[in-house]
């Protein structure tokens, strides 16, 4: 199993010299403490998973689809909408990002059959209190749960390639998980690795045949190294107006960051570097799929979507060539009002940031004049 010494190190430094902050202490007991046997214990595990499931050395991943695009720009929709189609899609659920081996995912899904069977689903009904308690006062703002889809990219943790860590503490200018196109050879291709490892045990968990699912706008960085790794690999792309989702995504980080006891001049770095991520965002999914004319894709307008889900969903399909089956219709009519013109009460301003509405329409000129978004600094 692959871990990324480097990204550790530098964690490990940052936080070492956040001598002020409170948090310190117990950051460095997570990262000193408990890492470095977690870190082992998933990698006996990743390593158990080839000898106790040989069909994993014949595990192949076929045509996965990768969503990709700014965040808030509606790609969490679209993914559960896809995901609904349980005959096709195989993906992963947040519980499951936190085991990356099979035989890990395996026994707590054989200990979740126990609870049902001989405690009357005593640890189920507790795990959805504390669901409920953790995740529901922000479910306004993003729909999260242990049981839902999520970002697959959080599967690679323990290989300690993931952002969780500059969401807990601000250091987006520090570690960067976005570029990963710019890497160097061997250190891309050995990310890509493991996470090629870690998709083959969820669908071999999930049956073995089914198509993966991936969500991420992560990813929206990774689009060459996705084709390299997946020759076969469908794209997604979900666009909307960025000057809604730009300021929505820095808006989520700050009550993130807010939430935790950070201040404003705390995270002011991390909140640039992720403005600036934000316009290579649009520009890189453009630019490399425009390099790979072979690759099948399907551009998503955010507006479309929210007001016409199943024909979205249907325009998906065409693009790759798949058939919508009668059950996933039915279903896809269900959601259609309840999808329909979906409006969030989460509230933020452009105002609040560094950023203006004329660099957001400067950097990004071609994507006004493609998609016909109002040039709001010209009102």
């Amino acid at each position: 199993m692959y871990f990324d010494f480097d990204y550790y190190y530098r964690v490990l430094r940052h936080v070492w010299a956040l001598k002020p902050w409170p948090g310190r202490a117990r950051m460095l007991f997570r990262l000193v403490v408990l890492v470095p046997p977690v870190t082992a214990f998933h990698a006996l595990c990743f390593t158990l998973d080839y000898l106790l499931f040989p069909r994993l050395w014949r595990q192949q991943v076929r045509q996965p689809v990768f969503v990709v695009g700014h965040a808030r720009s509606g790609s969490t929709l679209i993914h559960r909408l896809l995901a609904a189609d349980g005959e096709t899609f195989s993906y992963f659920r947040y519980w499951e990002t936190f085991f990356p081996s099979l035989l890990q995912k395996k026994v707590i899904r054989a200990l979740g059959r126990v609870d049902q069977a001989v405690l009357g689903s005593l640890v189920m009904t507790r795990l959805q209190a504390w669901d409920e308690k953790t995740f529901g006062k922000y479910r306004h703002i993003h729909n999260m749960s242990l049981w839902n889809s999520e970002e697959d990219q959080f599967v690679m943790r323990a290989a300690f390639v993931t952002q969780q860590w500059a969401l807990d503490v601000p250091m987006m200018d520090v570690i960067d998980l976005f570029h990963v196109d710019q890497m160097p050879e061997k250190k891309r291709r050995r990310w890509l690795h493991h996470y090629r490892e870690c998709v083959k045990r969820q669908l071999l968990l999930n049956g073995g045949g089914r198509t993966h699912l991936s969500k991420n706008p992560l990813m929206s960085g990774w689009v060459e190294s996705l084709i390299e790794t997946f020759p076969d690999a469908r794209i997604v792309v979900v666009m909307r107006d960025p000057s809604e989702c730009i300021p929505s995504v820095l808006k989520l980080v700050e009550v993130n960051w807010g939430g935790r006891g950070w201040r404003r001049d705390d995270y002011n770095a991390s909140l640039r570097s992720l403005t600036e991520i934000s316009f290579d965002t649009f520009h890189h999914p453009r630019d490399v799929l425009a390099r790979h004319q072979q690759t099948p894709r399907a551009v998503v307008d955010y507006r479309q979507l929210t007001t016409e889900p199943r024909n979205t969903v249907h325009t998906v399909y065409r693009a790759f060539s798949m058939v919508v089956s009668p059950a996933f219709d039915a279903y896809l009519q269900t959601q259609e009002e309840k999808e329909r013109g979906h409006d969030s009460p989460f509230k933020y301003s452009i105002d609040d940031y560094e950023l203006s509405q004329e660099r957001i329409e400067t950097e990004l000129s071609v994507f006004f004049a493609d998609y016909g978004w109002p040039r709001r600094s010209q009102a």
